[in-house]
């Protein structure tokens, strides 16, 4: 069947007077909606003039504005949130979202209109700058023009067979991402010194703050379906997270053109706060959510990681000024830096489509071997690495002095518990992943395959020299299964060694 990308936005008035002149990893419950088999539940009737754009926007649909059958109706999906899923960053945005009068950015090229997944129709209400307060049921509006998100999605919910609901919200409350990410930039260019001492310190408090009011939310959403007919098995409610769009690795790139070229402004080590701290942070954060609201959660938080900004194949936009508008700069003109671009929100496409069909009530996803294509897995980040302490020196695998850079070496270290001391072993694919970036593997230089050969961190490509078997307590390269890594003394660098199951060759 053909998919209709709606973007249905009726100046309420008007609708009214057309109105009156005449819508941990266990499997997802089969919903009826993919079945068509449920007995029907009457929807709780809406407000007059809600029920008039509902009215108006059936007849758009179907040719005539009663509220049809849920097994009469076309499919949908539906994104909500902010410009993260907005498609605030694209560059292509649909007319009137575009300004003067609103902002909300949205794009055709939104992941939620590109997915695999199988649909009639698919549904943008998300708005570049929403808050939690935007999307609740009570909320406010952040347009004339627009309707609270939750409105909107009771408008849909009984117009369309509703098989996802798409939440990417958080970054606009507490946490305030936006105008942080400005503020870094802004002591950048204007050499005002680092970000992270400034917000480091009570940023887990921001989290902490936010997370129970993207849980009402979430439980709003819910009401809104229940109200609509739904029952909570018969459509997915998904929380996806955020990725970071930029990291300290772009000169790495070999056709790197230099910050101001690419918009990749910042200082170094704010890069790494971002990264390794602010992100991940606020994953846990929504990962929370899902957990406490019964939502399926997709983290994201590793997706860019090799696709950031200043990066070879990057799948976020860098610092933009838009100068294209009446009016000279103001926070329009630069709204659009540090999100996904097009390629960004064909991200998120495949992850939920991957997703959808996984049944899964929780994953990640993530570009394994800089293939270009995301992968998910059945698991959240914060629970797949580990850290791999020597069975001689009691020092954990460490990458030196949290750098990745291509080529930094790894060393046994006092265990920390640091993300430099933490990996993740592909299994499928034989490589090991450091927790600074999913974008950095342990790597054996040159793939000389020899005894007292120093182990680094470089570029995952899947070669060989990238791929290690787990024999037991040791780890040895696939393509040499004769030789170990080994750690000769405490804070030494970990090499080759020729196997002979001594206790420095092993880790666990």
């Amino acid at each position: 069947m053909t998919r209709t990308r709606y973007r249905l936005r009726w100046p309420i008035a008007a609708v009214a007077a057309a109105a009156a002149a005449l819508g941990s990893f266990t499997a997802a419950p089969a919903g009826a909606a993919d079945t068509g088999t449920r007995a029907a539940v009457a929807s709780v009737p809406l407000p007059p003039e809600l029920e008039a754009i509902r009215a108006a926007e059936a007849t758009k649909i179907y040719g005539s504005p009663e509220e049809r059958p849920l097994d009469q109706r076309k499919t949908g999906l539906i994104s909500l949130g902010d410009s993260e899923i907005s498609g605030e960053g694209v560059g292509t945005y649909e007319s009137p979202t575009n300004g003067p009068t609103n902002w909300c950015h949205r794009s055709p090229d939104a992941a939620i209109h590109r997915t695999g997944i199988a649909a009639d129709l698919t549904f943008n209400v998300s708005c570049s700058g929403a808050y939690t307060g935007n999307i609740r049921i009570g909320g406010s509006k952040q347009y004339a023009d627009e309707l609270v998100q939750s409105d909107n999605l009771a408008v849909k919910a009984r117009n369309t067979r509703i098989k996802m609901v798409l939440l990417v919200a958080g970054a606009n409350d507490d946490l305030q991402f936006g105008p942080v990410m400005t503020d870094c930039v802004t002591r950048y260019v204007l050499s005002q010194g680092t970000c992270e001492p400034k917000y480091a310190p009570g940023w887990q408090s921001r989290v902490d703050a936010l997370v129970p009011k993207v849980e009402q939310t979430v439980r709003d959403l819910k009401t809104v379906m229940r109200d609509a007919g739904y029952a909570d098995g018969d459509y997915k409610l998904v929380v996806m997270g955020y990725p970071s769009p930029i990291g300290p690795d772009f000169y790495d790139n070999p056709r790197f053109p230099g910050k101001l070229s690419c918009g990749g402004m910042g200082y170094d080590s704010d890069t790494k706060w971002g990264r390794n701290t602010a992100v991940p942070a606020f994953e846990r954060g929504m990962r929370r959510v899902a957990a406490s609201t019964g939502a399926v959660y997709l983290d994201n938080s590793r997706l860019f990681h090799g696709h950031e900004v200043c990066m070879e194949d990057t799948w976020a936009r860098g610092l933009y000024i838009d100068l294209s508008k009446p009016g000279g700069i103001d926070e329009n003109s630069t709204r659009q830096s540090f999100h996904p671009n097009k390629s960004g929100h064909a991200a998120f496409a495949s992850c939920l489509t991957q997703l959808y069909g996984s049944g899964l009530r929780e994953a990640s996803c993530a570009d394994v071997n800089s293939s270009g294509t995301p992968t998910l897995f059945p698991l959240a980040w914060d629970d797949a690495y580990e850290p791999l302490r020597n069975g001689a020196t009691g020092n954990c695998l460490d990458v030196n002095a949290a750098e990745s850079a291509n080529g930094t070496g790894v060393l046994g270290w006092d265990c920390h518990g640091g993300r430099n001391q933490g990996w993740w072993y592909d299994s499928a694919r034989g490589t090991l992943h450091t927790e600074l970036t999913q974008d950095r593997c342990l790597d054996v230089p040159g793939a000389a395959y020899q005894a007292g050969k120093a182990l680094i961190v470089w570029n995952c490509s899947g070669a060989a020299n990238q791929r290690f078997v787990r024999d037991g307590a040791t780890i040895r390269p696939a393509a040499a299964t004769g030789l170990c890594l080994a750690q000769s003394a405490a804070k030494e660098p970990v090499r080759l060694q020729t196997c002979d199951g001594s206790a420095n060759q092993k880790f666990a």
